[in-house]
């Protein structure tokens, strides 16, 4: 199974804190704002990445993950399938220890070359869902 609860339970817990949201800006509206919301709530260091590069829930936002200027923990992506691929391709390339493909978001090709790499992945499942459900931070 690909996003097992074992998984979601050592990203959410062990894998560090820092996580870095591809897609999220500042859009109220889309649910990357929301998902941020919530895992800065629960302790985590949200980093917005988005071709904008917007400042969002306080904290800077960067065009790409290349151009963050410290370690990434956790990748969490919020793009259309067709473009998650390259993006847990990029978590690989930076060295982020797990990759998160939210709620619609899958690519089983991805997904194996991701595990293959080293990497803990969860594919089509959310943070502010799972976070509740699996109480792992307490």
């Amino acid at each position: 199974m690909n996003s097992d609860d074992e998984t979601v339970r050592a990203i959410l817990g062990d894998m560090g804190d820092t996580w870095a949201v591809v897609g999220l800006s500042g859009n109220r509206s889309r649910a990357a704002y929301g998902v941020a919301e919530v895992l800065q709530r629960f302790g985590k260091k949200v980093v917005p990445v988005h071709p904008k590069a917007e400042t969002v829930h306080g904290e800077q936002g960067y065009a790409s993950l290349a151009d963050i200027p410290f370690p990434v923990d956790v990748v969490d992506v919020f793009v259309n399938s067709d473009l998650a691929g390259g993006v847990a391709d990029e978590a690989v390339a930076v060295g982020a220890k797990a990759v998160w493909f939210q709620l619609g978001v899958v690519d089983e090709e991805a997904y194996a070359r991701t595990r293959a790499a080293g990497l803990a992945m969860v594919m089509d499942r959310c943070p502010a869902i799972e976070i509740p459900r699996l109480d792992p931070l307490r």
